[in-house]
Formats: C-alpha cells, sequence, structure tokens
C-alpha cells in the first residue's frame, strides 16, 4: 500500500507529531511505501533513516498560502501517486478534502485532540480515527456518523522513535513521584502540586519531579515554593526523551483534566512505574480501565494524595502496583497500532458496487 500522512510539521515534543511519526515508520517496517508531508521539522532526519519519503506542504493558515499548499498537495499526490492520505490535524483534513475528491483518493483522519472546537472538520474524512473509546463516543455526539469512526487506540511500545535511547535510569532521590506533560491547565499540575505538599507533610522524603514545558511554566514555580516544601519539587524542563526518568521514578501521576489518549501512559507503563492517572477521556481505557494503573477523579487533590500516600506507606502496594502496570502490555504496541490502521485504510478503499437497487461495498 502506498500511504501518504499528512500534518502540519514534524517537530518534537508534540503529541500528535510523535503519534503519525511512530506510526509512518512502522508502516514502512511492515513493508508499505509511505511518505509525510508537512512543514518540515526535526524529525525529518528519522525519517529518512526508517526511508519513509518526505514533501513540503506549507501549513500556515492564510488565505493565500492555503491556495497555494492545496495546490502543492495535489501535486505532491500526483507524483506520489499515494492509495490513501492520512490527516492528523484540521488543518491537513482541510487541504487534504478536496485533493481527495479531486483524485478519487480516499481520505483517514485521526482525532488527536478532541477537545478542540475545530476537531469536528476531521469528519470530513472517508473514515475518522478516534485514538479512543471516549474520544469516538465524543465525535458521535458531535454529529460524526458512528460508520465512519475506528477506534485505535494509542501505543508507543517498539517505536522507531526509542530504537536508540538510553536505558540507564536517571539519579532520582527515592520515594520518587514523576510527572511527564506539558505545563499549561489542562494537564491538571496544580492539583499535583496541592497533593504533593499533603502527603509530603507525612512523608518528608518524598521528592517530586516535573518534566516538560510550557506557558505556566514559571507561575507552576511559584506555586511549588508557596508549598513550603519547594526544595522536594524539581521542574526538570523539557526532555527530547524522559523515558531515563521513568525508568527511575517510582510512581508516575498524570492528572489531566482533558487528555484523548496521552502517549506517556504507554511509556510509563512499559518503564514499570506505578501509576497514577484522572478518570477522564482515553486515560481509563489506556490503564485496562484501572486494572494497571491507580484511577481518580479529575480536579480532585485530596483524592490524589490519598491515591499517593497508599503507595509511599506500604512498599510492598508500590512494587503491586509497579507489576500490575504490565497487564495486558502487549495492547500497546507500535505494531498493534500500524495493522490496525491499515484495516481502517482498507475499509476506506473497498469500492462500493451496485447490485440492482442495493448499494453494497467489496
Amino acid at each position: 500500500m502506498r500511504i501518504m500522512h499528512l500534518l502540519n510539521h514534524t517537530y518534537r515534543l508534540n503529541g500528535h507529531v510523535h503519534a503519525a511519526v511512530d506510526l509512518a515508520c512502522e508502516q514502512r517496517r511492515l513493508g508499505h511505501e509511505v511518505c509525510i508531508a508537512s512543514g518540515g521539522g526535526d524529525f525529518d532526519e528519522l525519517l529518512a533513516s526508517n526511508h519513509v519519503a518526505t514533501r513540503i506542504v506549507n501549513h500556515e493558515r492564510k488565505p493565500l498560502t492555503v491556495l497555494r499548499s492545496v495546490a502543492t498537495l495535489k501535486h505532491h499526490v500526483n507524483e506520489w501517486k499515494p492509495d490513501v492520505i492520512h490527516a492528523h490535524m484540521m488543518t491537513s483534513a482541510v487541504f487534504a478534502y478536496p485533493v481527495c475528491k479531486l483524485s478519487g483518493i480516499p481520505l483517514v483522519t485521526t482525532v488527536h485532540n478532541e477537545f478542540e472546537k475545530s476537531a469536528i472538520l476531521m469528519g470530513l474524512g472517508t473514515r475518522v480515527i478516534a485514538v479512543s473509546e471516549s474520544v469516538s463516543r465524543s465525535m458521535q455526539q458531535r454529529g460524526i456518523s458512528a460508520k465512519k469512526l475506528h477506534v485505535v487506540l494509542n501505543g508507543t511500545i517498539g517505536t522507531a522513535r526509542f530504537a536508540n535511547r538510553q536505558a540507564a535510569p536517571a539519579d532520582l532521590a527515592h520515594p520518587s513521584i514523576l510527572f511527564v506533560g506539558g505545563l499549561h491547565p489542562r494537564k491538571g499540575v496544580v492539583d499535583l502540586i496541592q497533593a504533593f505538599k499533603t502527603v509530603h507533610a507525612t512523608y518528608p522524603a518524598a521528592r517530586l519531579f516535573i518534566v516538560g514545558g510550557g506557558p505556566m511554566g514559571e507561575e507552576y514555580r511559584e506555586l511549588a515554593r508557596q508549598t513550603g516544601c519547594g526544595d522536594a519539587i524539581t521542574f526538570v524542563g523539557s526532555l527530547e526523551d524522559p523515558y531515563s526518568y521513568m525508568l527511575a521514578a517510582d510512581i508516575f501521576v498524570l492528572p489531566s483534566l482533558a487528555d484523548p489518549a496521552p502517549l506517556v501512559i504507554s511509556e510509563a507503563r512499559e518503564a514499570r512505574c506505578a501509576i497514577i492517572g484522572t478518570k477522564v477521556d482515553g486515560i481509563p481505557q489506556l490503564l485496562e480501565f484501572g486494572e494497571a494503573g491507580i484511577l481518580v477523579p479529575p480536579s480532585a487533590p485530596e483524592m490524589l494524595a490519598a491515591a499517593l500516600a497508599d503507595l509511599l506507606a506500604d512498599p510492598a502496594t508500590l512494587r503491586e502496583w509497579q507489576e500490575k502496570s504490565q497487564i495486558r502490555i502487549d495492547n500497546l504496541t507500535i505494531e498493534r497500532v500500524a495493522l490496525e490502521t491499515t484495516t481502517v485504510y482498507r475499509s476506506a478503499m473497498a469500492k462500493p458496487k451496485f447490485i440492482g437497487a442495493t448499494r453494497q461495498a467489496v
């Protein structure tokens, strides 16, 4: 199969880019011809080393640029001749829709960020991939037909992106609690800092490591200072690959208020962390609905603190949840993601035929 992915850019530290790059490299490994058309970025070298072709399409949302970009995409499609185009963001879907219509090529879209109002534009696809069951339900409520929607849960284990990563754990004090994510309100960092303040009063040896960057960074640092236990909270900043911190951490916490299917859950499970996540969007599904990690309500720092205290109080309980992180972990491989995505492509490519007055799919 010849597959063309379309996305805004290929720069690191962006979840939907990581997911698209992982998928493209795995599809190539499985024998497909694969191309990524984007604004370019620092993953292009990785794509080239994995024999994934690249083409440039400017995704700026300016009227004249949009027209030129659609024409550029049409040129790339005529030259590269994909069997299917897979758009990963709203701008990409808008660019691809007229090109696919003119070229007779099916358009598959993936809803990575369903909390954005513009995510409804992903309904332009012949088929729409939802990255979790929760996202599928949400998109149906917003008017996208259930017949179009297919759930392909995110997974990262075995990706080309991590092929050469360092496997040595970071040097962390213990017991260690780790957060990895963007420093903005959606990730619930305020709740985590408040919960840590509560547990630190009883477990003063505990340390919190916050990995990531974002617009709220300085505000969160000030909040940490105000807790009175700021010396026990370390803001690490953004890391190209935080896996060494995951390998070293005792507990991984993702206190998100909204999160369609965060890739870091897959990575933390691979690292055998005991995991606490909130009961929002795709997090429960990634944690096997509570079998592979502890689930707490969002915006409830007191309940998050209680879950942390349970793990800090008893090393046996901590080890038990570290082992539970491995329950059905094979479901989080990139190979499974690629194979299920190929099934969606074949569904989109199926040609309808008419028998009398009855329309059937071949």
